[in-house]
């Protein structure tokens, strides 16, 4: 009987943090779940990113915007089902898209970026030979 108690217990243990995972922290509604959600980190040195714009777009109109947080993490939440279009942005990096995100109804997606810097140019002064005659 004890065993089957606390592998009863164990089991509601973790269905909850698996629940509590998947939820919108601070919102006061912990059953709700992200429709979609992610992180965004550096490219090259794995840190997270804060302060990336978060844009939704379906049929090519801006549905919801989402910023990242300093952990370099993002929600969107009451999304309605159906095919979205992620836009992540952020001064210094390479924009990001990500077509064909499939949102239904009864389930969240978890989405995951790494982001590129913008290479900058050295501008350095040539010359530029078009017209020589002999």
């Amino acid at each position: 009987m004890k065993l089957k108690l606390l592998t009863l217990s164990l089991l509601f243990s973790a269905t909850a943090f698996v629940a509590r995972a998947n939820t919108n922290p601070g919102n006061g509604d912990e059953t709700k779940k992200n429709d979609i959600a992610g992180g965004v980190i550096h490219a090259e040195t794995k840190k997270p990113l804060g302060n990336v714009n978060v844009v939704a777009y379906v049929a090519n109109k801006k549905e919801k915007t989402a910023t990242t947080d300093g952990n370099g993490n993002y929600f969107f939440n009451d999304l309605k089902p159906g095919t979205y279009k992620l836009v992540f942005e952020k001064d210094g990096f390479k924009k990001v898209t990500k077509d064909k995100v499939f949102i239904r109804g009864d389930e969240g997606c978890q989405l995951n970026i790494e982001m590129n810097e913008v290479e900058s140019f050295l501008m350095m002064p040539g010359l530029l030979f078009t017209d020589f005659e002999e």
